[in-house]
Parts: structure tokens; sequence; C-alpha cells
């Protein structure tokens, strides 16, 4: 099994990770089992990702408890993340969204963030956390300045509370300013066959700086997955309609090109969503790939792209019905 090193911290681990926003419920994704969640995040364990990632507020702190339940005995198997710098307890200058009825702000002081973490150990239930990212980054660096955020990070990096640095939602600039004020480790950010702003924007000054990516949403929230149709409805409130991707023509194209791939999960004996998950980790050198499941069916099948090996030959062609798609 291919392990991957994340950025310098010395971290390895295979390039398939869980995502736990799903588990976090609420409306965007639904209300959810708790006990399952559970055994999801276990099952995952148990087949060999070894990257769990979460966030406080993903379901106003409710999936980090879950996670921390999840890993009673097992959290020296597996590499943890969580996030930092979004609240909800205070008010800040810097409105981020509303979740739930609940006004959300971003705060990337010192103080704030050294808060953050020390509430995300005792949820999560450890006394270390593996990747601490930056949720979303300040629009004004005036009011939070960068080296104040850093400095916070570099703190609780000596104080052995993190182990390394990560953030999320960026620019390239971002990057370059984060790097010069001490070591930066990974980036977290939206990519997939289909989204892909990460390539030409990101992936350069990460390579300068040797900073690792890890991929969210590669399967489009679902759409990539084999499972959706042009009859599936989203309710109301469901995130995916903000997905372009999901709209009735583009979601028309994606379908006819995974249809167009059958032979391909006959030759692999794979999924439909194995196959993206693989291909996805062919996109760019080294990029970790994070996949979010809330059921244990979910992960007994993207796991299975773990060892999934993708003929260069055929690799190339899929890249090109990709670009025929984002072209159109």
């Amino acid at each position: 099994m291919k392990e991957l090193e994340i950025g310098k911290s010395g971290i390895k681990v295979p390039f398939l990770g869980l995502g736990t926003w799903a588990i976090g419920g609420g409306s965007w994704w639904g209300d959810n089992e708790e006990q399952e969640s559970i055994y999801t995040i276990q099952e995952a364990i148990d087949r060999g990702i070894r990257w769990i990632d979460t966030a406080p507020v993903y379901g106003l702190g409710y999936s980090e408890k879950v996670v921390g339940r999840a890993l009673e005995g097992r959290r020296d198997k597996v590499i943890l993340s969580t996030k930092c710098a979004l609240e909800w307890d205070h008010e800040t200058p810097c409105f981020h969204k509303e979740v739930d009825g609940t006004k959300v702000y971003r705060d990337l002081s010192k103080k704030s963030i050294m808060e953050d973490v020390d509430r995300s150990l005792t949820s999560l239930k450890t006394d270390y956390i593996d990747i601490c990212y930056t949720h979303w980054q300040s629009p004004d660096r005036a009011l939070y300045p960068l080296e104040e955020t850093m400095d916070a990070l570099m703190t609780l990096k000596k104080q052995g509370k993190i182990r390394a640095i990560g953030a999320s939602n960026v620019t390239a600039q971002d990057i370059e300013e984060y790097c010069s004020f001490g070591q930066l480790d990974v980036i977290q950010e939206k990519y997939s066959i289909l989204t892909r702003r990460v390539e030409a924007e990101l992936d350069p000054v990460c390579r300068k700086y040797g900073v690792s990516i890890q991929a969210y949403s590669p399967l489009e929230q679902g759409l990539l997955t084999g499972k959706v149709t042009m009859d599936t409805e989203l309710s109301p409130g469901d995130v995916r309609n903000y997905n372009i991707w999901w709209e009735p023509g583009n979601r028309l194209k994606v379908l006819n090109m995974l249809e167009g791939w059958k032979p391909y999960c006959e030759k692999y004996n794979c999924t439909p969503g194995n196959l993206t998950i693989a291909l996805t980790s062919e996109m760019l050198d080294g990029v970790h790939v994070l996949c979010g499941a809330r059921k244990t069916v979910q992960v007994q099948d993207n796991v299975k792209a773990i060892n999934l090996v993708l003929e260069a030959e055929d690799i190339e062609q899929m890249k090109a019905d990709i670009s025929c798609i984002l072209r159109d």
C-alpha cells in the first residue's frame, strides 16, 4: 500500500483519508445515528484508512465528539486532523456564514486559535492533534495578521499539542505568506477530476515550499459515484444545489462520461466511485484524497480504491474524456 508524506512533517499515510463533515449532520446532510457514525469511522480504520479529518464547525461541535468516541482505544492507529478559526460562541468583525440558525465568524487571532485547539483536544479525547488547519482565511490581514496566526500554530507545535500545520481554502499568496513565517505542511482544497483550480493556481507554489495537497469533495458530493441519475432529486436545503456540476446540463455530461467508463469498471472490477478516486490520485503527484462517508457500506466501497492500479493508457484516455467536458 503506497504511503505519502504530509509536507515535511515526516508523517506518512496512504493517499485515501476519511472526511467527517457529513457525520456532523445538520440541514445540509440530515440527521445521523451516532452509533452508525462511530461504526463507519472504525470500519475505515480497520480497512486501512489512517487519516481521519474533522472540524469543530461540522455539526457545531458534534462531529468532533463522535470522532473522539470512535477513536477510543484506536487513537494510535490514525493520523487525526481538525481545524480552527471558525467561531460561534463570540462575534468578530469577520462574519463567515449562518449554520442552522447559528451565526459563525472567522477569528484567526492567536488567543482564539489557542482556545480552539484546547476545546478540540477535549472533544476528541486526545492530548495531541496530528494536523491542525486554519479552516478559512481572513479577508483582512490588518484584522488578523498572518504572522500572529502562524505564531499561534507554531506555539502549539512547540507545546506538542499539534504535530503539523495546515491551511484550508487558500490562495497562492496565502501559501507564500504562511511559509514566510514557518513550515506549512499541507493545504486542504476542493479538488476533483472536474474542479481543477488547484492544478494551475496552487500546485506550483506548494511544490516550491514542500507543501502537500489534500483534496476534498473528489466525488463532487456523490455525482461521480455512479449512483446518481437525471431523476435524482435534491431537497431545497441540500448543499448540492449550489454545485455547478449538479446542474441538469452539466449533470447529463458527467453521467454520459461515466457511462462511457463502464468498460474500465469491468476491466478493473471496480465501481465508478473507486475508479474516480483512483484517477484523482493520479491527477496530481502526491495528492491526498479525502472522501466523506456516513455509513459503513460507503467506506467499504471507497477503500477499494487504495489498491487500484490504473494503466497509463487508460489514465490518459480518461483525462481526454474529462477535457472534452471541461471545454464544452
